[in-house]
């Protein structure tokens, strides 16, 4: 039953019930204070009455927060969603309570966010925050429902399809000479990663245990999709691996993910190449291995792909040389 009493210059609706905590709400008028206690009484009668006391008292910053110590670190790619989420706990919109954060609010930061980035990672911001509320839903008490879920997310932008050429390859790795202060690291991992078609974070993870020169093999037992894989070793990346020094870490490319990315980012501009990425590598990669390796479930079993739809928009062969096969 609910029970209402004076308080301060206005009214405080009180509900009791067994197996609810005591809920509490201050109005200005009774009629108010009536009217929510006979919408809130409803819902218990219902089963539809969640307790919002914890997620007022914990905002959106809070949850990312404590994702972060929990659960991020178990994840695969745990720096880089580190690094992105405490990118948006600087934001205003992680000051929001949890009770208070609307559809509204999520559909103006997308909007606020796709004047900065593109559409491709604002959906990738948007799947994080959707991923750390639910997760705080099932796990941390935080009874409310997903406003994510409610906004409409942006067109996905098409694949990329960005494929170096021969001479842009010379002119990347002429651009990644070790001199001066430049790491002597990137560009191994740049002619590792176009022999290979391994992943960045593959060729960073892969220790020289794991690498058998003479059966020209490289076993990598924790990949992306979450399965083992064992690449095999072009003469190239032979040739490249036999000339690197071994790090005390063991490690292939002892070097951090981030540190890599900037230093490649540095190498691209001085090559005149800045819409080239790290992950094109692997595209280039694959659609020149796809003229060695015309069996797709070959190419697969290199790449590591386990659907050939994913592995086509990787494959980019050129439409003359496609014509000049044809005879």
């Amino acid at each position: 039953m609910a029970s209402f009493r004076q308080h301060g210059n206005g009214w405080q609706a009180r509900i009791r019930r067994q197996g609810y905590p005591d809920i509490t709400k201050s109005f200005h008028a009774l009629l108010d204070a009536e009217k929510w206690a006979r919408s809130l009484e409803s819902e218990i009668d219902k089963g539809q009455f969640f307790g919002v006391s914890e997620a007022q008292r914990t905002s959106l910053g809070d949850l990312i927060a404590r994702y972060l110590v929990e659960v991020t670190p178990t994840m695969k790619g745990a720096t880089e969603d580190t690094i992105r989420l405490k990118a948006i706990m600087r934001r205003p919109i992680a000051r929001w309570s949890m009770a208070n954060l609307s559809a509204s609010k999520i559909a103006a930061y997308r909007d606020e966010r796709l004047k900065e980035v593109s559409g491709g990672t604002v959906i990738r911001e948007l799947a994080y925050l959707s991923s750390i509320i639910n997760h705080a839903r099932r796990e941390w008490g935080i009874n409310v429902p997903n406003p994510v879920q409610m906004v409409r997310k942006p067109a996905r932008p098409p694949s990329r399809g960005r494929v170096l050429t021969e001479i842009e390859i010379s002119r990347l790795l002429q651009a990644l000479e070790p001199t001066g202060r430049r790491s002597h690291w990137t560009k191994p991992a740049v002619q590792l990663a176009l022999a290979t078609a391994m992943r960045r974070g593959e060729l960073l993870s892969l220790k020289w245990e794991h690498v058998d020169l003479q059966g020209r093999t490289a076993f990598l037992p924790d990949t992306k999709n979450g399965d083992s894989r064992t690449v095999p070793l072009s003469t190239a990346a032979v040739h490249v691996l036999s000339g690197l020094p071994c790090h005390i870490s063991g490690l292939v490319i002892p070097v951090k993910y981030f540190t890599l990315d900037s230093a490649f980012k540095r190498g691209t501009r001085r090559a005149g190449l800045d819409d080239v990425r790290f992950h094109d590598l692997r595209r280039t990669a694959i659609t020149r291995m796809a003229e060695k390796l015309p069996n797709v479930i070959e190419l697969a079993a290199v790449s590591g792909h386990k659907s050939l739809m994913v592995l086509k928009q990787y494959y980019r062969p050129d439409a003359s040389e496609l014509a000049r096969k044809l005879g």
